[in-house]
């Protein structure tokens, strides 16, 4: 727990010596008092302002020009993010967002904005969790907890060749942070397609102590029928060939059972998004065009988090179904991120798929 810091309903009445900062293009550095202090000329929305005035909502977005990098945070600490709400446009794919903290030369964080907030297929899709919210109309929340001591930075890169427009806000604490607090990490991965009886890798490499808090996907199917067989597997702490954790499917996994199928009709596949876990991402094909289907799902290890020592590695099996009841191992385009906790300094990242590599089609 951060000092002087509540972040349950129960110890929310208590007073607190934290200082609650937010940083937006109103106010670029988050310093007390600093917002809304654009002057007119040099504003992003001066032509609506205009008749109006420094004050009257001058500056509320960013343009990030093509193939630019823009810097969103720089927080002295300590303290502790709290909550980031932001919308883009453009490719979500195409828009990378990267965390460091406390002076680290490797990310934290590296991943497009659509995925990190559960949103890989570059369409809108509901979802109420707690620690991502999607809202119309294209309203990307996250509440996830981020500690630093001494330093955070936050950057934006745009990948595309065409400006992007961004607003966003990011609101945290400046607080003591208590020694045995980790940090924050989020690590996106792409396969397309998965090689042939290859398992997906969803997180490899990790090294140190720390615990793994959620998984998102982007799933995209190459074949008929039921793709969901395949089981995720947690190897830590020395494990080679077999797994501590091993599950039995993947809608099991993601707290769904049966396919994800309605139980009544067995006909269609039910969106559901609750706290924890969700299926709330499926597209229908067009007949046209929209000849794949695609799922978004979540979960949040908030309440059973899974704690290493040493290492860790997760991987899932891409698996349907053949003739004769046999297994199919499939070859789709899946796409992840992995959320964790962890101390510094954390090993670095693979290198991050090119624009086409990550493109959505």
């Amino acid at each position: 727990m951060f000092n002087g810091m509540s972040n349950n309903m129960s110890s929310l009445s208590k007073l607190s010596n934290a200082r609650t900062r937010s940083i937006s293009p109103e106010n670029y550095t988050g310093e007390k008092g600093g917002g809304a202090r654009c002057a007119l000329e040099d504003g992003s929305a001066k032509k609506a302002a205009r008749d109006l005035g420094k004050g009257w909502k001058v500056n509320p977005f960013i343009v990030i020009k093509a193939g630019e990098t823009a810097e969103i945070a720089n927080i002295e600490g300590p303290g502790a993010i709290q909550h980031i709400w932001l919308t883009p446009t453009g490719s979500w794919r195409n828009t990378i967002v990267r965390m460091y903290w406390d002076g680290q030369e490797n990310p934290s964080v590296e991943c497009p904005v659509g995925d990190f907030f559960c949103s890989g297929w570059q369409s809108y899709a509901q979802l109420s969790s707690l620690a991502v919210c999607v809202n119309p109309g294209s309203a990307f929340n996250c509440y996830w907890t981020m500690p630093f001591r001494k330093h955070c930075r936050m950057t934006l890169e745009n990948i595309d060749d065409k400006d992007v427009v961004i607003y966003y806000q990011i609101t945290y604490a400046l607080t003591q942070v208590d020694d045995d607090e980790a940090y924050f990490h989020a690590q996106f991965r792409r396969t397309n397609p998965l090689p042939y009886k290859d398992d997906y890798i969803l997180l490899d490499g990790v090294k140190g102590k720390g615990h793994y808090v959620g998984t998102y996907m982007a799933w995209g199917v190459n074949n008929t029928g039921w793709w969901g067989e395949g089981e995720i597997k947690f190897f830590m702490d020395g494990d080679t060939e077999y797994p501590t954790i091993c599950g039995t499917g993947t809608e099991d996994y993601f707290c769904g059972s049966y396919n994800f199928e309605d139980p009544y009709t067995h006909d269609r596949y039910v969106e559901f998004t609750t706290p924890y876990a969700g299926l709330h991402q499926v597209t229908k094909q067009d007949g046209l065009y929209r000849s794949q289907q695609r799922f978004g799902m979540y979960r949040w290890h908030i309440t059973d988090p899974i704690r290493f020592d040493e290492d860790l590695k997760v991987t899932i099996q891409a698996l349907g179904w053949r003739s004769e009841g046999r297994y199919l191992p499939l070859q789709d385009d899946i796409a992840s991120v992995a959320f964790w906790y962890q101390a510094l300094p954390a090993a670095p990242f693979p290198q991050l798929p090119d624009k086409d590599s990550l493109e959505v089609i």
